[in-house]
């Protein structure tokens, strides 16, 4: 009989769909999608009906002698870490889990490694180190994130924030420095780094992720492992965006899930291994056999990102094609038709370009004459 992995996830998104759930059936796995949208999601196998934010619920829809509980959503790592607990089964640590969601919890408690000003968005004292960063709590994707200058501009962005969405917001230190991340994968024994991209940002006061290019991990990375390993990160994927800034790494955000927005099959195809089911493997209780260097080559992620509001009128579907040395591969995010409201966050993502090959100049012309060859439309 098959062993059986319970699939944790909410809204439907690429890496579930296309990488864990095919990952999945490859091992020879019996998976089953709990969600709370099983509408949103394509799946071959049974999807139960489930809210997934609820621990006490996720526990109740496993059936007997699970193999193993995995979640790549950022807001339900907490929930299935405790169900996977229950079962006494491998998983993260919750309170891990939890730390790396909520912003403020992973500032208090990384202060004594590397204290940065944050505060609660509503109660930000008159003497705050100006520039702020003000962003939802436990947001992602750059949503709602903007750089304030002083006390007025904090007001009228928590006022417009809070006009489309609820939540606590928080305000920290602006964090100067050159944008890195940082892969990782453990089995709870090892902790491997995967690689590191470099990541280029929209101008303030917004923070649209707009490139993402593979590059050696920063010498400052030690320091990153240490915070990480102070927040009790080491289990399964974790992407992780710091600033390096004369030698001091300061993390900016734990994402204890693998990288995403497309960036995780790039990810699996540079490093040329079975990353998905790697992942599933470690929760499955597997152990990590030891990792060589990263390969020779180049890569990058880049977003075709929205310019205007409207309706798109023109794009390319999925495209995979070889330019010389370099595999390209485009994946759309939006489909013709689509209404597009500009939100100056990853949202505003039309599809990405990933190109693979065996160096920077190579890679960089093989994305130009991609761009050059297809045309986006908002009308």
């Amino acid at each position: 009989m098959a062993a059986s992995v319970y699939v944790v996830a909410g809204k439907a998104t690429d890496s579930v769909t296309h990488g864990f759930l095919p990952a999945a059936a490859r091992l020879g796995l019996d998976a089953v999608l709990l969600t709370d949208r099983p509408s949103a999601h394509r799946h071959d196998g049974p999807v139960a009906a489930c809210d997934v934010s609820d621990f006490r619920e996720v526990i109740a829809r496993v059936g007997d002698g699970p193999g193993g509980i995995f979640s790549n959503s950022d807001f339900l790592q907490a929930p299935a870490a405790l169900a996977a607990a229950y079962f006494g089964l491998p998983g993260k640590d919750w309170r891990a889990a939890t730390r790396a969601k909520n912003k403020s919890l992973m500032r208090r408690h990384l202060a004594p490694l590397d204290p940065v000003f944050s505060a609660d968005a509503s109660a930000v004292p008159a003497d705050a180190p100006y520039p702020l960063v003000l962003k939802p709590r436990e947001g992602v994707a750059s949503e709602d994130v903007f750089l304030v200058h002083d006390a007025r501009e904090l007001t009228a962005r928590r006022e417009e924030i809070a006009a489309r969405r609820g939540g606590p917001l928080v305000a920290e230190e602006y964090l100067p420095g050159a944008l890195h991340t940082l892969e990782t994968l453990g089995d709870g024994h090892r902790l491997r780094v995967l690689g590191s991209f470099r990541t280029r940002v929209s101008p303030p006061p917004f923070f649209v992720e707009e490139r993402l290019e593979w590059a050696q991990p920063p010498p400052e990375t030690p320091q990153v492992l240490a915070q990480l390993e102070a927040l009790g990160v080491g289990f399964g994927a974790c992407h992780t965006e710091f600033v390096v800034h004369e030698g001091r790494a300061r993390l900016i955000e734990v994402n204890y899930r693998l990288i995403g927005d497309h960036c995780d099959f790039l990810l699996a195809d540079l490093l040329g291994v079975p990353l998905f089911e790697q992942i599933l493997r470690v929760h499955l209780g597997e152990r990590l056999e030891p990792g060589g260097p990263p390969p020779p080559g180049h890569a990058v992620a880049e977003p075709v990102i929205a310019d205007r509001p409207g309706r798109l009128a023109a794009a390319p579907g999925a495209v995979e094609a070889d330019d010389g040395a370099v595999r390209v591969v485009y994946r759309p995010q939006r489909g013709v038709g689509d209404a597009i409201a500009l939100t100056r966050t990853n949202r505003d993502y039309l599809g990405t370009i990933r190109a693979i090959g065996p160096d920077a100049a190579q890679v960089e012309a093989a994305l130009a004459r991609f761009r050059d060859a297809h045309t986006w439309t908002i009308a």
